[in-house]
């Protein structure tokens, strides 16, 4: 009888963290219902659905401006450090990544096709929280003494809500800290080095390595180097992506009409799930689309703000739109493409050894393997054709991870910058030189967690990205719901609407 391998300390959390998981996303512990709604879940569709009427439909009665000033918001034309589109493009790299590939993957095989239609509605009213976010990181945001213009979250919680909200920026910023190592950088690197390893053979600890050095190049150089990178990058890697998807549904066009039908039964779905209480599978559904869609265009988690604080414009406004439209682009454009070529696209796949039609019935498809092998074989069985023995459908999916991963780990490096930096202003004799003293450190510590994070358990990175969302999503959304009168009114075109709180400090910034 041969002796049983010790198990990693990662995967002996993975049971623990799945019922953290489970409770705050799907009401359930241990996999039996403790609460009849998920919790999370209802929150944000709840703010969601506020900010859409309060709003007056803004996002759907504004979307053809928005697309116009798309156009428009190459040249920057106030203060700030980069454009529009480049605060935009720097906001969607960090938007634009692993949850576009594998986290829709592990949507449809934790709630099933009925996840895509949940994930929509997130993005639906996430367009109105990113409408919220954008404009008041516009409306509230920082100089420091040197002149630099910077914000987010922490920043139009303390200008607009005034210094006894303090807590809840810092809140925030913990918050933020603790998803970014997760979110924005063991999730990444994770899958990356999955990618790495089916493209190119690599260990998945040389694929975090090799990831690591190339990150830390671009991040030595701050903001503006990302934002380069960034509006080079995403426009070009999203649309190949998606002519790729959009040529892959056109080849498989017959079967479009199932998988319409499936998304829609799936996502009213009143039967038991595996055993479980009558309801769960519609749960199941709610839970996976609403935490995957979340994870994947980031609506009222108060990531995107930090990027789009530094846009060249006084307009909240407009920033307003371009926010609004990067939730559009992430979640009803890309991760749409992506489920539609998962659910449509047949192969040559199994389940337990039987022949199943789709990849997301397979094993692939499967709770514990889905992710970005089961996007990777979709794509590979709808282009079969072997470059270097690699199908080509393989190699596009490996090569858009790739990019789609490395932007992200740029731009979330970034978020948890401004996080550490927040904390630090609040200390007596913080200075400018010692904020870049902890930025140089915060970047070394970022490269070697994605060295660290490739190794892990992917089942226990992805619970915990939930977790950690959740803690940035919560002061968030209390802030965004105190200021929502602001945002209605910057909505009607009122640059200045709301109360700013400033006063004399010691610390960076000079004024807040």
């Amino acid at each position: 009888m041969s002796a049983q391998v010790p198990q990693s300390m990662g995967e002996r959390l993975v049971a623990p963290v799945t019922n953290v998981s489970d409770f705050i996303w799907g009401g359930t512990w241990n996999g039996e219902a403790v609460i009849p709604f998920p919790p999370l879940a209802l929150i944000l569709l709840g703010v969601g659905l506020w900010f859409m009427v309060g709003l007056r439909f803004y996002p759907i009665t504004r979307f053809g401006a928005a697309l116009k000033a798309l156009f428009a918001g190459r040249k920057g034309s106030g203060a700030g450090e980069i454009s529009p589109f480049a605060a935009l493009s720097t906001a969607l790299s960090g938007q634009v990544g692993t949850g576009n590939l594998a986290g829709v993957a592990t949507a449809i095989a934790l709630g099933g096709p009925g996840a895509i239609f949940w994930m929509w509605i997130t993005a639906l009213f996430g367009m109105a929280l990113a409408f919220a976010e954008g404009s008041l990181a516009i409306r509230y945001r920082e100089t420091t003494s040197d002149g630099i213009k910077r914000g987010g979250p922490m920043t139009y919680i303390m200008m607009g809500l005034g210094p006894k909200f303090t807590w809840l920026a810092i809140l925030f910023c913990i918050g933020t800290l603790f998803s970014a190592l997760v979110t924005g950088n063991s999730i990444q690197a994770n899958e990356v080095a999955s990618g790495l390893n089916e493209l190119f053979g690599w260990e998945r600890w040389f694929g975090g390595l090799v990831v690591a050095i190339a990150v830390f190049v671009v991040i030595i150089g701050g903001i503006k180097s990302i934002g380069r990178v960034a509006e080079s990058v995403v426009p070009f890697m999203a649309a190949t992506y998606i002519v790729m998807a959009v040529i892959a549904l056109i080849l498989n066009f017959g079967d479009l009409g199932e998988t319409f039908g499936r998304i829609f039964a799936g996502a009213f779905n009143f039967q038991s799930a595996s055993g479980g209480f009558a309801g769960a599978a519609l749960i199941l559904a709610i839970r996976a689309g609403v935490a995957r869609g979340l994870f994947s265009n980031e609506a009222g988690q108060g990531s995107t703000p930090i990027a789009h604080a530094v846009a060249q414009t006084d307009d909240p406004e407009q920033q307003g739109r371009m926010a609004m439209l990067g939730t559009f682009i992430d979640t009803i454009v890309i991760c749409t493409m992506t489920a539609l070529v998962i659910l449509t696209v047949q192969g040559d796949f199994t389940y337990q050894g039987q022949a199943v039609d789709h990849v997301w019935q397979s094993d692939l498809g499967t709770t514990a393997m889905s992710g970005f092998v089961t996007t990777s074989g979709a794509f590979a069985a709808a282009f079969p054709y072997e470059i270097a023995q690699i199908p080509l459908g393989t190699l596009v999916a490996s090569i858009a991870l790739i990019l789609f991963v490395f932007t992200t780990l740029l731009t979330w490096s970034y978020y948890g910058e401004r996080a550490i930096t927040f904390i630090y202003d609040r200390v007596p004799g913080s200075s400018r030189g010692g904020e870049k003293v902890l930025h140089i450190i915060w970047r070394v510590v970022w490269c070697i967690a994605i060295f660290v994070g490739a190794t892990q358990p992917s089942q226990l990175v992805w619970r915990l990205g939930d977790i950690s969302n959740a803690t940035m999503l919560l002061p968030n959304v209390i802030g965004l719901a105190l200021l929502s009168g602001v945002v209605f009114a910057l909505a009607r075109g009122n640059r200045t609407a709301g109360r700013t709180y400033t006063e004399a400090t010691p610390e960076e910034p000079e004024e807040y």
